[in-house]
């Protein structure tokens, strides 16, 4: 009996550019800015590089595909799921432990994921392609979020009064509040606790701060 091969799917020229364009926008950067990021030439992922003067197609390297993965902090698995037609329609974020959100390194000085110790969690309501997520862990901030909650915040939501948002201090501090008041001299936060006194910071004290538009519960 002669056993058919399984067809395996051929990634085009394309397919590949259009998962590296895709990795450096869920990064929030360019193609450039994504190769710069992984230590290589600037113009590395740039159109004008991905074809020859005399048309014939150039395919990035996988040293450099894996050096771009590691500089957006994502997986090869994360990579081929960016190839396919329907990869842009945001079906994931990164994911870190609220409890190492305030770890040097975490983040950029944007405020976007970066460095080690991220995972994705599939989240088909993300629309902003900055988006992150941060897992609760404990009960310090009960009854408003509970141990194992998911809380996703979103870097381009527009801030209003009463917003709940997370906060991150230039000394790595990172806090989840009530926004009561926000001025060009200061930011008035209410603990989740209401039974917790108001902190107020100086903007200069603060890294960034992000709106939380959805959580797990």
């Amino acid at each position: 009996m002669v056993r058919q091969a399984k067809a395996q799917r051929i990634l085009t020229h394309d397919q590949i550019w259009g998962a590296l364009d895709r990795l450096a926008e869920r990064a929030g950067l360019s193609p450039s800015g994504l190769a710069k990021r992984a230590g290589l030439d600037p113009t590395t992922f740039n159109k004008s590089k991905r074809v020859t003067p005399d048309g014939r197609e150039r395919w990035p390297s996988t040293e450099s595909i894996a050096k771009a993965l590691a500089a957006a902090g994502s997986s090869m698995d994360t990579f081929a799921g960016l190839t396919g037609d329907d990869a842009s329609d945001g079906r994931s974020v990164p994911l870190l432990g609220l409890a190492l959100a305030g770890a040097s390194g975490a983040f950029d000085e944007s405020g976007f994921p970066s460095g080690k110790g991220w995972t994705e969690l599939a989240f088909p309501t993300a629309e902003d392609s900055r988006a992150f997520a941060l897992e609760i862990s404990g009960d310090a901030l009960a009854p408003a979020y509970r141990d194992g909650d998911v809380i996703l915040i979103s870097p381009r939501a527009p801030i209003r009064r009463g917003d709940r948002v997370v906060v991150k201090t230039k000394a790595g501090e990172v806090t989840v509040a009530t926004l009561k008041r926000r001025t060009a001299k200061a930011l008035e936060l209410q603990p989740l606790d209401a039974s917790q006194a108001e902190h107020t910071m100086a903007p200069s004290d603060v890294g960034w701060i992000a709106r939380i538009v959805w959580a797990s519960q």
